[in-house]
C-alpha cells in the first residue's frame, strides 16, 4: 500500500471518530503510537478496523424504545382526565418518594412530610361519593394503587390502609354523623387512620375465632384484646377495630380514638418487607368506647367482608404495581449493563427473562383492569377479587425474581430498587388474605362445594 492511500485511509477513518472521545482518549494512550500503529495496518487489518467503529457509531445511533410496562397500552382506554390524574400520581411519585424511597425503607420509618403534599393531590377517598371525595371510579383507585407500588410499595399500603380500610370501614359501615366526623377530614389527610383486624393468634380464621372482645357498659363499650400488623397503627388519629360481641357473639366495628383510655399501640420491629409501613401490635385493655363511637351498620363479619371485598381488588392492582416497577427498574439496568462488549439486553437468555417478565406482567394488567370495570359496574363478587388477589401476587413474585436474576449480584443492592420490590412482594403475598384462603374462595365459586375447615 502507497503512503497516500494509508494517509487517505487515516483520514478517512478519522471521521468516524468523536473528537470529545478524541480528548479523552489522548489523556489515556500516546496518539502518535496508534497512528503509528493505524499507518502499519495492512488493507484488510484497516477495513476490519473501520468496519468495527461504523459497528459501533450505529450502535450509539440506535434509538431504543421507551421503558413502559403498559405493553398492551391499556392507558389508551382511559380518559384524558383519568389519565391526569394518573400522570399526577406518577409525576408525585417519581419526584417526592422515588429519591428518598431506599433510605426510608432501609431505617424502617417512614416519611411524614410527604403526607401534606400528598394531600394536594386530592385523590384520596377517590371512589367515594360525597364528603370531599373526588367520585371517580375504582378503576381510578386500582391505578393509582400501581402508580403508588410502581414506586414504593410501602407508600402504597400506607395509602390503601388509609383510603381503602380504614375510610372505605366508615364509608360502607358508618352512620351520617360518623361520615360527616369523619370522611373530609380523612379526604384531606387531616386525620389518619388505620384498620385493625388481624390479631397474634388468628389471621386467616379471624372470622370465626376473633379473641378481641367487645362488651357494652351503659353507653360505652368495653374493648379488650390484641391486633397485630396492623399498618400506620403508631401514628394513626383513629383505628377501625373489629371485635367479637360478648353477649351476642356478633362481630362489630368500633371507631378508636388514639387518645382512648386503654389503647396502645407498639411498632413492630424486624420485618423484611414493606419496612416504611409502620405496622404496630394494638393492645386494648378495658379500653373504653362511646356507643357514639361503634359503627352503627356493622353487625356481623359479613360487614367486614364488604371492606375486604372491596379494597382486596386494590392490593391486586399493587401487585402489579411492584411488578411493573421491578420490570422496568430491570429493563433499564438490562440496556446500560454491558458486558462482553454489548448491552446485556441484547444476549437471547435475557431477554427471554424480560419477555416472560411483560408477559405476567401485561396478564395481571388486564385481569386487574378487566376487575375493576366489575367493580364500577357492582357485579363483583368475592370470587372475582380473591381470583385477582391469588393470581396477581403468585406472578409478582415470579417476576421480581426475574428481575433480580438479570440483574446478577447488583439485583441484591438496596440502590437497584429491585431488591425492595423482591421483598415487599412477599408481604403482598401474604395480606388481605393468604394464596390458599383466596384460592378457597374461588374453590367454593367454581365448585359449590366449600373446602374451609369448619
Amino acid at each position: 500500500m502507497s503512503l497516500f492511500s494509508k494517509v487517505k485511509n487515516t483520514i478517512n477513518l478519522l471521521k468516524h471518530v468523536d473528537l470529545d472521545a478524541l480528548t479523552k482518549l489522548s489523556k489515556k494512550v500516546d496518539l502518535s503510537e496508534v497512528m503509528a500503529a493505524v499507518g502499519n495496518l495492512d488493507d484488510r487489518q484497516l477495513g476490519g478496523l473501520m468496519k468495527m467503529l461504523k459497528t459501533q457509531s450505529k450502535k450509539g445511533q440506535h434509538k431504543l424504545p421507551p421503558i413502559d410496562g403498559d405493553f398492551y397500552n391499556l392507558e389508551l382506554k382511559l380518559t384524558p382526565e383519568q389519565r391526569e390524574i394518573q400522570m399526577k400520581m406518577r409525576n408525585f411519585m417519581e419526584e417526592e418518594v422515588k429519591p428518598i424511597a431506599n433510605e426510608y425503607w432501609n431505617k424502617a420509618e417512614f416519611p411524614h412530610h410527604i403526607i401534606p403534599k400528598m394531600a394536594k393531590l386530592n385523590v384520596c377517598g377517590i371512589a367515594y361519593k360525597g364528603y370531599g371525595c373526588p367520585d371517580q371510579s375504582f378503576l381510578m383507585e386500582g391505578i393509582l394503587a400501581m402508580e403508588l407500588a410502581r414506586v414504593d410499595v410501602s407508600i402504597s399500603t400506607f395509602f390503601g390502609v388509609h383510603s381503602g380500610l380504614a375510610m372505605g370501614s366508615i364509608y360502607l359501615c358508618g352512620s351520617e354523623e360518623q361520615k360527616q366526623e369523619w370522611l373530609p377530614k380523612m379526604q384531606k389527610f387531616e386525620k389518619i387512620g388505620a384498620f385493625g383486624l388481624t390479631e397474634p393468634e388468628v389471621g386467616s380464621g379471624v372470622a370465626g375465632g376473633m379473641g378481641t372482645t367487645c362488651k357494652k357498659e351503659g353507653e360505652e363499650w368495653v374493648l379488650n384484646g390484641q391486633k397485630k400488623w396492623i399498618g400506620n397503627a403508631t401514628f394513626s388519629d383513629l383505628t377501625v377495630i373489629w371485635a367479637r360481641d360478648v353477649d351476642s357473639d356478633r362481630v362489630k366495628g368500633f371507631i378508636v380514638r388514639k387518645e382512648n383510655p386503654g389503647f396502645k399501640a407498639e411498632k413492630m420491629p424486624d420485618k423484611m418487607a414493606l419496612r416504611t409501613v409502620q405496622n404496630a401490635i394494638i393492645t386494648l385493655t378495658d379500653c373504653r368506647v362511646p356507643e357514639t363511637d361503634r359503627l352503627q351498620n356493622a353487625n356481623s363479619f359479613k360487614d367486614t367482608a364488604k371492606v375486604l371485598r372491596m379494597t382486596r381488588a386494590g392490593v391486586a392492582w399493587q401487585a402489579v404495581g411492584c411488578a411493573r416497577g421491578a420490570y422496568e427498574a430491570a429493563l433499564k439496568y438490562t440496556k446500560k449493563r454491558e458486558q462482553f462488549g454489548r448491552p446485556i439486553a441484547s444476549f437471547q437468555l435475557i431477554q427471554n427473562h424480560l419477555v416472560e417478565m411483560v408477559a405476567n406482567l401485561t396478564a395481571m394488567e388486564t385481569l386487574c383492569f378487566r376487575l375493576s370495570e366489575m367493580q364500577d359496574g357492582d357485579i363483583l363478587k368475592d370470587e372475582h377479587a380473591s381470583l385477582a388477589k391469588v393470581f396477581c401476587s403468585m406472578r409478582t413474585r415470579d417476576v421480581v425474581s426475574r428481575a433480580r436474576e438479570v440483574m446478577g449480584g447488583n439485583g441484591i443492592l438496596l440502590e437497584y430498587d429491585v431488591a425492595r420490590f423482591v421483598a415487599d412482594a412477599e408481604a403482598i403475598y401474604s395480606y388481605e388474605g393468604t394464596k390458599e384462603i383466596n384460592t378457597l374462595i374461588v374453590g367454593r365459586a367454581i365448585t359449590g362445594y366449600s373446602a374451609f375447615v369448619s
